[in-house]
């Protein structure tokens, strides 16, 4: 059992393994965390999302090596001075370390670092007992997971009507528009822009016969009196989604929002982890959650999210970030509940860099699908990105924790 070459069996564990009992504790990695490495995305420069796009490498006194992807090199460095020496296998525990081994709560910035390491955690144990990591969340729940476009670059369409038709005849099952209005100099007048969005979607409603194949990002940039105008006028449409109807700072203003409109409501992109959306989605002000990877703070994080909505019918459709996070959001989605779920594709097909293999996702039909290669199925060449650092040694500093008996870990 090729699982043996990496666990250590104490004759207790051994004794359970034998008569069928659970485990448990007996079980250890052979690991040991002894570098962290992060390389700058080439060519990769987009300030507008201020999220950057490294690579992380997780390797082992072994020379097993997983990747993740997100986080600046900042926040990075800082979760990585706390894990040299750490077991890997040990992926929940070392999140609630680095998550409550500072005294005040990780900020989404430092929340991209964590969910960027902690992916890099999930391959490296993928690879370790052979095996993708949509079977340590669970195994399948789905053969493929659909799509949605923002942009249809292969299209030779000249029109956004156009645009939207070759979009869906290539198998994805949405496009995406935002509002008019653009960024610049120009004043932007809140009248006459819901105005023009409000024609935009109803010229793209008319083009590809509603049935939830269009939705419409309001992008924040509207206030209470014209998203709900704009709202107003969708209702008698068929947008699978509305999203970002208004600003985010502050969940709780979707009861209003939510009080005044029955178009399905999409929210999370701007959002971390599960505090961030347990409000919209306990209270069912929200129909779609947009959270994704890294974002949320990891794959972990990400799952709980998912059940979270689960359980008051929110679906789950992510924002992008990047290649490799696209990537792993296939085995997220692809082993959760079977709530409503997509991937949002910019441009309309996953972008390829040249330091991933070829085939590091499968696209086909429109459609992303599970691959059963070990761990996130992704292979990264180090000679094409960018190095910046490596970790070799903690802090000096301490970082404060407390633990109960059963050595859980609690905020200091």
């Amino acid at each position: 059992m090729q699982r043996r070459q990496f666990l250590k069996l104490g004759s207790l564990g051994t004794m359970a393994a034998l008569s069928g009992l659970p485990l448990v504790s007996q079980a250890r990695s052979e690991y040991k965390i002894k570098k962290i490495r992060y390389y700058a995305a080439p060519g990769y420069n987009k300030p507008l999302f201020n999220q950057a796009r490294g690579i992380v490498e997780v390797e082992t006194d072994s020379g097993l090596i997983g990747i993740g992807e997100g986080g600046t090199p900042d926040m990075v460095r800082q979760c990585a001075e706390m894990l040299i020496g750490e077991d890997p296998f040990r992926i929940e525990h070392l999140w609630q370390y680095l998550y409550r081994g500072m005294f005040y709560p990780p900020g989404k910035e430092k929340l991209h670092g964590l969910g960027a390491i902690e992916m890099a955690l999930w391959d490296l144990k993928g690879k370790a007992l052979d095996v993708p990591v949509y079977e340590l969340l669970g195994g399948k729940t789905r053969n493929y997971v659909e799509c949605y476009a923002t942009g249809f670059r292969k299209s030779t369409a000249n029109t956004m009507e156009g645009r939207a038709l070759d979009c869906l005849e290539a198998g994805l099952r949405c496009y995406r528009i935002g509002p008019t209005g653009g960024n610049g100099d120009m004043p932007f007048d809140f009248y006459e822009h819901s105005k023009k969005t409000i024609a935009l979607c109803e010229q793209l409603d008319k083009a590809v016969g509603g049935n939830g194949n269009w939705a419409v990002d309001l992008h924040t940039r509207f206030d209470t009196p014209e998203a709900i105008k704009i709202c107003d006028a969708l209702e008698e449409l068929e947008p699978y989604f509305v999203e970002d109807i208004i600003r985010s700072e502050n969940p709780e203003v979707y009861r209003t929002i939510r009080n005044q409109t029955k178009v399905p409501i999409a929210v999370g992109e701007q959002f971390g982890d599960r505090w961030d959306s347990n409000v919209l989605m306990e209270n069912h002000l929200i129909d779609y959650s947009r959270v994704t990877l890294p974002n949320t703070g990891g794959i972990s994080e990400l799952k709980k999210i998912i059940a979270i909505g689960e359980t008051h019918y929110v679906g789950i459709i992510p924002h992008f970030t990047g290649p490799l996070s696209t990537a792993a959001l296939v085995h997220v989605l692809g082993s959760s509940s079977p709530t409503r779920c997509m991937i949002e594709l910019a441009g309309g097909e996953p972008e390829k860099p040249a330091y991933f293999n070829e085939d590091f996702i499968d696209f086909r039909d429109g459609k992303v699908h599970l691959n059963d290669r070990p761990g996130l199925g992704v292979t990264f060449d180090p000679e094409k990105a960018d190095f910046l650092f490596e970790v070799t040694k903690n802090t000096e500093f301490t970082h404060p924790f407390l633990k109960s008996p059963d050595g859980a870990i609690h905020n200091w």
